[in-house]
């Protein structure tokens, strides 16, 4: 089945930049996961997103639509990237998401909707 790893993360916390020291160690670790979902044959794909700032939401409502800058809702924690994997259960998704280097944040594990029925 799969699942959706959504990585979200307080954007006021201090993160390493590149040029940082620490960038390179902080990279590593993310590699490193990365590798281990790709070895496990479980990796469908990821990316790390850019900063809520440069979100665009189109809302649809009522047969109107309109567009706005910014997130679709206000947040304390900000969605910086996703996994998407092919794991049996839920509990080996969580296991996945437990192993993420997100430091301090949060991984929402989302089943994908099976599509393939239809």
């Amino acid at each position: 089945m799969k699942y959706l790893l959504l990585i979200a993360s307080d954007p006021t916390l201090p993160s390493p930049e590149p040029g940082d020291d620490s960038f390179d160690e902080y990279m590593a670790a993310w590699s490193q996961y990365e590798q281990e979902l790709n070895d496990a044959g479980v990796n469908l794909g990821g990316e790390a997103l850019q900063g809520a700032e440069t979100a665009t939401t189109v809302r649809h409502q009522d047969g109107t639509t309109t567009i706005a800058d910014g997130p679709f809702a206000e947040l304390k924690e900000h969605v910086g990237g996703y996994y998407l994997i092919d794991v049996d259960t839920l509990d080996d998704a969580i296991g996945w998401a437990r192993k993420l280097p997100v430091g301090t944040g949060a991984v929402e594990v989302r089943p994908v909707f099976p599509t393939d029925e239809f």
